[in-house]
């Protein structure tokens, strides 16, 4: 993380007039933004949390008695309909953020506040766990004076605990408007388990929430059940099967290579996006892809770093650095270090495993928010 970035946001409070919605309270039109027309009987109230990565926030709300919708997004910025890469840059002023509409019958604003608390390291000024930036500091966005005292009275028992050896560093914030998340951010815990759990255990924060409150994460909470049933491994497999193709489905699943100079994207110059073959997630641009001579699709680095895994691979008798999807757990190819610059690195990925969007069609398939990518001057 760069200084420029870390210091971009020392002081967590956020003046209103710099929100989106310029008078600090929700509007209608942000509403109907992020409510689905639920038509369950009672009444209906929002909450608004920042708490890091927004993957790591949905679950734990989703499982409280009296939720019934959350939804993953960005808010508490200056500009509008911001996309996943910009807020990325730490350049909008936006948080990571979960919307939580709820009964408030059934379960409290206090309660929710409870499991808040219980998710993140309220101590950390600079970001949550691994993920350091503007973007992923904690705050409590209130809607009314009500939630306000709420939300101070929680923190204010929280710093009278002891239980922390720092200052709480969470700011309480008037709610602005509030923009979901692009699709494949929805309910990822539910689309991508797998992945989901090895993100919060690498990241850290599985572990400090162990350590810091043990067993006692709310008594709202239903532990380890879902909202919703998550796919079996095996349907889900089935599908993949019959959806890709026998090469596709060996190179992403299987960890198979495919020929070199004899597939479909090794020397494509067309201007577009390459995405997850399986997921849709976008990982490379045709921006940073060059001919490296070697038979496949090379790129000098991934769309986002957070699109991507890489793990050591002790195969066939060598040592490499094997690329894997975030998304969908996707085997994609190798990096090595004898790339262009300006990063060194050679993506060499398989082309059965990602598929090629021109620019002339991102719109239409749902990724016009990267047109702009190629607006910019060659």
């Amino acid at each position: 993380m760069d200084d420029d970035r870390r210091n971009a946001g020392d002081d967590n409070r956020v003046d209103a007039n710099d929100c989106a919605c310029r008078d600090g309270r929700p509007g209608e039109d942000y509403r109907k933004n992020i409510h689905n027309g639920n038509a369950d009987a009672g009444k209906t109230a929002f909450a608004t949390f920042a708490g890091g990565c927004f993957w790591c926030m949905v679950q734990p709300f989703a499982q409280v008695d009296g939720v019934r919708e959350v939804i993953a997004g960005y808010t508490g910025g200056h500009t509008e309909n911001p996309t996943y890469e910009e807020v990325c840059s730490g350049r909008t002023g936006h948080y990571e953020a979960v919307r939580v509409e709820y009964d408030p019958e059934v379960v409290s604003y206090d309660t929710l506040l409870d499991v808040f608390w219980r998710q993140i390291d309220p101590t950390d000024p600079h970001g949550q766990f691994a993920d350091k930036g503007t973007q992923y500091k904690t705050a409590i966005f209130y809607e009314d004076e009500e939630q306000k005292r709420a939300a101070e009275e929680s923190k204010r028992r929280l710093e009278e605990s002891g239980k922390f050896r720092g200052p709480v560093a969470t700011a309480i914030l008037p709610a602005c408007r509030f923009y979901p998340a692009e699709h494949y951010h929805q309910d990822y815990y539910l689309k991508n388990p797998e992945h989901y759990k090895r993100y919060k255990a690498g990241s850290g924060r599985e572990r400090y929430i162990r350590e810091t409150w043990g067993n006692d994460v709310g008594a709202a909470v239903r532990p380890h059940t879902p909202a919703k049933p998550a796919p079996r491994a095996e349907e889900t497999d089935r599908e993949l099967r019959q959806r890709l193709s026998p090469l596709q489905y060996k190179v992403t699943r299987e960890n198979a290579t495919e020929p070199p100079f004899r597939n479909e994207y090794w020397d494509n110059k067309r201007p577009g996006l390459y995405v997850d073959v399986v997921s849709g997630e976008p990982l490379f641009s045709s921006l940073d892809k060059f001919d490296s001579g070697c038979g496949w699709p090379s790129f000098t680095k991934p769309l986002e770093d957070k699109s991507i895994i890489e793990k050591e691979d002790r195969s066939h008798f060598m040592v490499r650095t094997e690329v894997r999807s975030k998304g969908a757990d996707s085997h994609l190819g190798h990096v090595f270090d004898d790339g262009p610059g300006p990063t060194g690195l050679r993506y060499c990925i398989n082309s059965a495993a990602i598929r090629f969007i021109p620019v002339e069609e991102l719109e239409e398939q749902g990724y016009g928010e990267y047109l702009r990518l190629f607006e910019r001057p060659q």
